[in-house]
């Protein structure tokens, strides 16, 4: 498994979240994918976020690391630069719920709502909702062998 890296885009209180639909399963994730060879965290992130939002995002500090399966995943507060939201041309936009790849679709949703989708990990959901109203720490919010469909 490859090392994975997203983005916490917040906007007018709310989160742009990709929901999925993939094997039998709908639920909801924070932007981002794979990190490639030779790429840092920050680089990937930003490239996933065009790839799935269609929008160019000025990458912040990372806030969270979450262990799953031994392979971290790193979370990077983001700001919009660019771009029209929704019009993503990654090669995963637009796959049917029954590809190998599952269905991918961006949407906003109000950071009031987190509590009541399928947002994984479901412990990164209550730090950014905690997050988003307190502030953000300046200690880094480490899962360790996180479970993604689990409160840790």
């Amino acid at each position: 498994m490859k090392a994975r890296a997203a983005v916490i885009l917040i906007e007018n209180d709310n989160i742009a979240l990709v929901e999925r639909y993939r094997a039998g399963k709908h639920y909801f994730v924070f932007p981002g994918g794979k990190i490639e060879v030779g790429e840092t965290p920050a680089a990937a992130a930003k490239r996933e976020t065009l790839e799935e939002l269609g929008v160019v995002v000025e990458i912040g500090r990372m806030v969270a690391e979450a262990w799953y399966l031994g392979t971290p995943q790193y979370y990077f507060l983001a700001r919009k630069i660019s771009g029209d939201f929704g019009t993503g041309t990654g090669k995963e936009m637009g796959s049917a719920a029954t590809s190998k790849k599952g269905y991918h679709h961006p949407l906003w949703v109000a950071v009031r709502n987190l509590p009541e989708i399928a947002l994984l990990p479901v412990s990164m959901a209550d730090y950014v909702i905690q997050a988003y109203h307190k502030g953000w720490p300046d200690e880094l919010f480490v899962l360790r062998d996180s479970s993604p469909d689990k409160a840790d």
